[in-house]
C-alpha cells in the first residue's frame, strides 16, 4: 500500500513522522509497511482480533449496561522507542521509585518529611489511604512498592511526562506480554530485523522478586496470587501470571490464619503461605480490620503481616503515595530523600486546596483536566474542551464543596502513533505504561511497557474502559 503521512496537524508530536518524513526510529517498519496491501493489514488486523478472542484476552467495563466483558482492542502498528529515550525512562522511574519507597518508610515512620515542612500534615492526614493500621509495620527490606506501573505521556515539546504514579495493584502487564505475541505471529520478520529487546523474562522476574520476599528461609516459598474473583476487571491479567510463574491463584476462602501464619487448603492438608502477590484493595483485604462486611480477603491476615509471617505484595498503605494531590510533590520527594532533580518532570498540577490555584483553574476550566484525588481508571475526570457548560457547572461546585478531592491539569495533547482505524492509518493519542519490579537486589525494568491508544478520533482519554485500547512497545538498540 501507498502509506501516506495522514497527519494534517503538527501542533502535537507524532512518534512516526515529522515535518521532515519518517523518524530514523521507524526507518524499516515504515519501509515494510510500505510494501503492505491494505488488504494484508486488515487481515493482519483479523488475525490479531482472532487470537485475542481465541486466548480470552478481556477486560470489564462496569458502566456499561450492554455487556461488562469486552475483548481488548489492539492496534497491529508497533509503537517505538529508541535506546537512548529508553535509557531516559529507564533513570526516571528508577529515581522515582527509590523516592517513594523512602517516602513511605518515612510516612508510616518517623514522618521526617512532614517534620521539616516539605509535605503538609493535613495533607496526610486528609488521604483516605494513608493507613493508621500499618504506622510502625515493618515491611521486608524496607520495600513498599515491589510492583509499579508509571503513566507517562509525551507532550508537543517532545518530553516525557509523568502523568501519574500506580502503587497499589497495577494492571496491564498480561496486555504488554500478549500484545508481544500476537506481533510476533503476524510481523515475526519486521520483529527480528529492528531488534527489539525482549519482554518475556518478566515472569521469571517477577516470581523470582516474590520468592526473594519470603519471611522464611526455605528453598522453594509458597507463593500465591490473591484474586477477588472471576467478577474483577483484570481476573484475566491473575489467571494468566498465576500460569505464567506456576503458582497458585487463590481467592479469600482459599486461605486461613493460624496463630498468626497463613495457610493455603489443599487436598493434602494446610500449607503454610509466605508470599501473597494482593490483587485485592486494601479495604478489602481483611475484614477485622478493615471492612468488616468484605468476603473477599483473609479475617487475620493483617495480625500475621504484623507478625512479619507473611510478605504482602505491594505493602498495605501504599494509596498514600499515589494519590493525586500527593503526586504534586514528588519532585519535592526527590530532592528532600535523594537530593536530586526530577529526571522525569510532572505535569503541572494544580492542588484546589491551595485558594490561588483554585482560583486560577476556576478561571480557566475549559482549559483543564480536573481528576478526582483517589480515582483510576479514568473515572472522575472532565476534560474542560469537551465538556458542556452544566458539566464545567457541576464541576465547578464539586471543587468548591470539597477541594481536597480534587487536583487540575492543564490539558496536554498526547503524542500520537498512526493506528490502523477502519482499513485506514490515521493517527491517535498514546501514552505509555512501563513496568517497574523492585526487589532486594534492586530495580529492574520491562523495556517498553503497555503503550495505551485513544482509539475514538480526537479522545485523550487511552484507558479501555473509556474506549481505550493498546499497541506493542517496541525498545530498539
Amino acid at each position: 500500500m501507498a502509506l501516506v503521512n495522514s497527519l494534517t496537524d503538527f501542533s502535537g508530536w507524532d512518534e512516526m513522522f515529522t515535518y521532515e518524513g519518517v523518524r530514523e526510529r521507524y526507518a524499516n517498519v515504515f519501509n515494510t509497511l510500505q510494501q503492505l496491501p491494505i488488504e494484508v493489514l486488515n487481515q493482519k488486523d483479523r488475525q490479531a482480533a482472532d487470537f485475542f478472542m481465541n486466548q480470552g484476552i478481556t477486560f470489564t467495563v462496569y458502566a456499561d449496561n450492554e455487556g461488562i466483558e469486552r475483548i481488548f482492542p489492539f492496534d497491529i502498528i508497533p509503537r517505538i522507542i529508541n535506546r537512548a529515550e529508553w535509557q531516559h525512562i529507564s533513570d526516571g522511574i528508577k529515581q522515582r521509585l527509590k523516592a517513594l519507597n523512602l517516602f513511605l518508610n518515612d510516612i508510616y515512620g518517623p514522618q521526617h518529611i512532614i517534620r521539616d515542612g516539605v509535605i503538609p500534615a493535613k495533607l496526610i492526614s486528609t488521604c483516605p489511604h494513608f493507613l493508621r493500621e500499618v504506622v510502625g509495620v515493618k515491611v521486608p527490606h524496607n520495600i513498599y512498592v515491589h510492583i509499579a506501573g508509571i503513566d507517562l505521556i509525551r507532550g508537543a515539546d517532545g518530553v516525557f511526562y509523568v502523568l501519574e504514579d500506580n502503587l497499589r495493584t497495577p494492571s496491564g502487564v498480561s496486555y504488554m506480554l500478549e500484545n508481544r505475541e500476537v506481533t510476533k505471529r503476524i510481523f515475526p520478520e519486521m520483529l527480528s530485523a529492528n531488534r527489539v529487546r525482549m519482554i518475556n523474562s518478566y515472569p521469571i522476574e517477577l516470581h523470582n522478586i516474590l520468592a526473594s520476599l519470603s519471611p522464611r528461609a526455605v528453598e522453594q516459598p509458597n507463593v500465591v496470587i490473591l484474586t477477588p474473583g472471576i467478577f474483577n476487571s483484570a481476573y484475566y491479567e491473575h489467571t494468566f501470571l498465576a500460569r505464567q510463574m506456576g503458582i497458585p491463584l487463590v481467592e479469600g476462602r482459599d486461605l486461613v490464619v493460624d496463630n498468626h501464619r497463613v495457610y493455603m487448603k489443599t487436598t493434602s492438608g494446610l500449607q503454610q503461605v509466605d508470599v501473597v502477590y494482593r490483587r485485592i484493595d486494601d479495604d478489602f483485604i481483611d475484614p477485622l480490620v478493615f471492612r468488616p462486611e468484605s468476603i473477599l480477603g483473609v479475617p487475620g491476615i493483617m495480625s500475621a503481616y504484623r507478625k512479619g509471617n507473611v510478605a504482602l505484595v505491594n505493602a498495605v498503605g501504599n494509596g498514600v503515595a499515589d494519590d493525586k494531590a500527593v503526586y504534586a510533590f514528588v519532585p519535592d520527594m526527590i530532592k528532600y530523600y535523594l537530593n536530586e532533580e526530577a529526571i522525569l518532570p510532572n505535569v503541572p498540577t494544580y492542588r484546589m486546596e491551595n485558594e490561588d490555584e483554585r482560583e486560577h483553574v476556576l478561571a480557566n476550566l475549559e482549559n483543564m483536566v480536573v481528576k478526582q484525588t483517589n480515582q483510576s481508571g479514568g473515572y472522575g475526570m472532565v476534560m474542560g474542551n469537551k465538556a458542556s457548560e452544566q458539566e464545567l457547572a457541576n464541576v465547578r461546585i464539586s471543587i468548591l464543596d470539597n477541594p481536597r478531592n480534587y487536583i487540575a491539569q492543564p490539558i496536554i495533547r498526547l503524542s500520537t502513533v498512526p493506528c490502523l482505524v477502519d482499513g485506514k492509518l490515521t493517527p491517535r493519542h498514546v501514552d505509555l505504561r512501563p513496568y517497574a519490579l523492585c526487589g532486594p537486589s534492586g530495580i529492574e525494568i520491562v523495556p517498553g511497557g503497555l503503550t495505551r491508544v485513544a482509539l475514538r478520533e480526537g479522545s485523550l482519554v487511552v484507558n479501555s474502559s473509556q474506549g481505550g485500547g493498546s499497541k506493542d512497545t517496541w525498545v530498539i538498540d
